[in-house]
């Protein structure tokens, strides 16, 4: 089934079921009002959405209407943690090893809805989008395995984990997290269970494509499964060594990207990239020098990924940046 949550005023919005293409919409009023109540006791409440999925897909639904992604917040508007990890190895950065699993722990008090604006005080701050996925989890209990994690995954969905890439340098300097260089992220219209996306998912990885399109031009078309170094279970594991992760964590895969091909002795990126410091990294180790600037006010950034039949999946992330003073 396929999950959104419309604007309505309060901070957790109100939970819908929406069609398997998007088009139409039916609150889930009579089951749950918000995600978090259906995190919290998936066990019962899902069957019953599932239900509901069912009979607006078939047209039956008595009180469906046109689905409309302006008005979604974040499918879970704010949650109990947002911790996003580095699932692929980028062969931009040569010192950067495939061994090691990074996650970072972000602010999950206030996220962005699909079509809200990526607000920023300067463009001095280096605004860069990255295109990802994520994972909404149940309850997982510390010290599972990647194989238990991956059964603790409720449903999935796209991010746009906006990073503020100037900062980012100056608080990497300090030797702690990163705060001021992440503002608020923002996810897809719908959330999808993995049942829908039946053989694009395989064993934590999503085989399909993460189209990101930057000022009306597409600049990355990256297959999210083909160079996942770590899988959703293994990123979800490493988070329960030390703590319970509780239903309402949301898990992200770090930039989704591609490794280069040698051609004629020169690499090259055929699949484009899913941020700029990609880009950038890139052109440094072709030309010694990067140039591709970063977002400035007015830009546009869509992300989405679209399943076989060319339908999109998760609806799109489709977001303007401003300026904080408008």
């Amino acid at each position: 089934m396929k999950l959104a949550t419309y604007k309505d005023g309060t901070r957790d919005g109100q939970l819908l079921v929406v069609s398997r293409d998007l088009s139409t919409a039916h609150y889930a009023t009579g089951i749950a009002t918000r995600l978090q109540q259906v995190l919290d006791d998936w066990g019962f409440m899902a069957p019953q959405l599932q239900d509901l999925y069912e009979t607006l897909n078939n047209g039956k639904a008595r009180h469906a209407f046109a689905f409309d992604p302006a008005r979604c917040m974040a499918p879970l508007p704010r949650a109990y943690q947002w911790v996003d990890g580095s699932a692929y190895c980028r062969d931009t950065v040569p010192e950067q090893a495939a061994i090691d699993l990074v996650m970072y722990q972000g602010g999950s008090d206030d996220f962005l809805g699909p079509q809200d604006k990526v607000v920023c005080a300067s463009e001095d701050f280096g605004i860069d989008f990255e295109a990802e996925l994520a994972v909404i989890t149940g309850d997982v209990p510390m010290a599972a395995s990647a194989d238990e994690a991956l059964e603790g995954i409720r449903l999935v969905m796209l991010a746009n984990d906006v990073s503020l890439r100037h900062l980012a340098a100056e608080e990497l300097k300090t030797g702690f997290g990163f705060v001021q260089s992440k503002p608020a992220t923002a996810f897809s219209p719908v959330a999808v269970t993995l049942d829908e996306l039946g053989d694009a998912w395989d064993s934590g990885r999503l085989h399909l494509t993460v189209q990101a399109t930057w000022n009306g031009r597409k600049v990355g078309m990256c297959d999210a499964g083909t160079d996942m170094t770590f899988h959703f279970g293994q990123l979800i594991a490493h988070l329960c060594k030390t703590r319970h992760v509780r239903a309402g964590t949301i898990v992200g895969s770090g930039v989704v990207n591609n490794v280069g091909v040698e051609n004629n002795g020169q690499k090259e990126w055929p699949k484009g990239y899913s941020c700029i410091a990609e880009k950038r990294a890139m052109e440094t180790l072709l030309d010694g020098k990067a140039t591709t600037e970063f977002m400035k006010f007015g830009d546009t950034i869509r992300i989405e990924a679209k399943g076989k039949d060319g339908q999109n999946v998760f609806g799109a992330i489709d977001q303007q940046v401003a300026s904080l003073n408008g």
